[in-house]
């Protein structure tokens, strides 16, 4: 007993335990017999949740995730021996391929699944009766939404992925929000409430940052009208001229395309806003053939422009409703209250509980330092589905991070922009 709350004490260690007792519980082990107490999925989304917290704490001390490599990797090739066992789905796909548990010894070596089969299948750890949310990815009309099912457990480590990375880059915490102007600052998400679109995984994801950081004013600006999202610029408005009067700190969360229809609006009437000092913004998603699109250079200028926040305090997500962590491209800077441009590389990279590769298309290999391929994510807080996931998006490799390019015009659209309306009304 006091072996196992040690485990549970030190993350490393717990790594190592639970890799051992999931490998020991395999068919066939020389130990299995001994095993009392199976792991289980439970057990392992708590170790997740605290191996989260442990290695946030040696990102912000060290600078780097390659310390927890090692930890990383048996809970990898652990959890992997979990979701062959309680995702049937996954381990068809797996025998499919001639790839048994005894076969991967690393993390790198974990087979994925491909992010269309979140479509065709029940890609799940979940047994029906324990399904209790689904968060379906938006697409067009016509096309099959890929299914991602939660219950509470899942949905805690969920929460606990996507708090710290946000918190990270956004640069919310009190000693950097110092000043009159952000003491109390905005929240402003030019997204529909989640009540109203239950089953968005961005929605989920800004009403907890909402919840969890305990804004005191915040404002979800987006509604839903003819089956999509359309946007109240008009709530907008109002919202970012109390901010300027009372020179609050304002943060704007958004799809590119919300901002682009609340940009061309604030054109056309011929209205712009200097915000407060120390204002920023995080943007997500593309623009998937609804209407125009922008380079990003020329969206954030408009943002800057119309919105008077620097490109610097601009930072941008990427994430899919596969997927339970996400990526950044920068974080603003420590000193954003006085406009102090941080480093300029626009490098996406996922949280250390995460891994990225960028794989050829044609052989299936991570490429070289510098060349185009497929984003692949093994995420370790994707606990009851999947953790090895291949996405249809393209990125250069770029060290630990990548250079985001997009999706091939070949493949369909898809993506949290799909859910903003075209037309937009005051």
């Amino acid at each position: 007993m006091e072996a196992g709350k040690a485990c549970l004490r030190n993350p490393r260690l717990a790594a190592t335990c639970i890799f051992r007792a999931v490998a020991e519980n395999q068919p066939g082990h020389k130990n299995q017999n001994r095993m009392k107490t199976p792991i289980t999925l439970e057990q392992f989304a708590t170790l997740c949740r605290e191996f989260i917290q442990f290695s946030c704490s040696q990102a912000e001390n060290q600078g780097q995730p390659d310390p927890l490599q090692s930890s990383f990797d048996h809970l990898a090739v652990s959890l992997f021996r979990l979701q062959f066992a309680h995702n049937t789905a996954y381990r068809r796909l797996c025998e499919l391929r001639n790839i048994t548990v005894k076969q991967v010894g690393h993390w790198f070596e974990i087979p994925s699944a491909p992010a269309s089969s979140f479509k065709l299948v029940d890609m799940s750890c979940l047994p029906p009766e324990q399904r209790d949310l689904l968060f379906c990815s938006s697409g067009t009309t016509g096309q099959q939404p890929s299914r991602h099912y939660h219950n509470d457990n899942s949905l805690l480590v969920y929460e606990s992925s996507l708090l710290p990375w946000f918190k990270r880059h956004l640069r919310l915490e009190p000693e950097i929000l110092s000043g009159s102007n952000a003491s109390d600052p905005v929240l402003l998400s030019l997204t529909p409430p989640a009540a109203e679109v239950p089953h968005s995984s961005l929605t989920h994801m800004l009403a907890t940052i909402e919840r969890r950081m305990k804004w005191s004013d915040a404002l979800f600006a987006g509604r839903v009208q003819n089956g999509g999202w359309g946007l109240n610029i008009q709530a907008v408005a109002n919202c970012l001229q109390r901010a300027t009067e009372s020179n609050r700190l304002v943060v704007i969360l958004g799809t590119a395309f919300s901002f682009v229809h609340l940009l061309d609006h604030l054109s056309a009437v011929g209205l712009q806003f200097q915000l407060p000092r120390g204002s920023r913004v995080m943007e997500t998603g593309g623009y998937k053939g609804r209407s125009r699109a922008l380079t990003r250079p020329e969206l954030h200028a408009l943002i800057t422009d119309r919105l008077g926040i620097a490109s610097e305090n601009i930072v941008c997500e990427y994430g899919m409703t596969e997927l339970s962590s996400q990526a950044y491209d920068r974080a603003v800077s420590a000193t954003a209250a006085a406009n102090v441009p941080p480093n300029p590389t626009r490098r996406f990279r996922f949280p250390p509980w995460a891994r990225v590769q960028i794989i050829s298309p044609e052989t299936g290999q991570e490429v070289a330092e510098g060349e185009t391929g497929l984003i692949r994510v093994f995420d370790l807080a994707n606990v009851y589905s999947v953790l090895a996931i291949q996405t249809e998006d393209l990125a250069v490799r770029s060290g630990n991070g990548f250079e985001l390019i997009g999706r091939p015009k070949t493949v369909e659209p898809r993506g949290c922009s799909l859910n903003v309306a075209v037309g937009v009304r005051l």
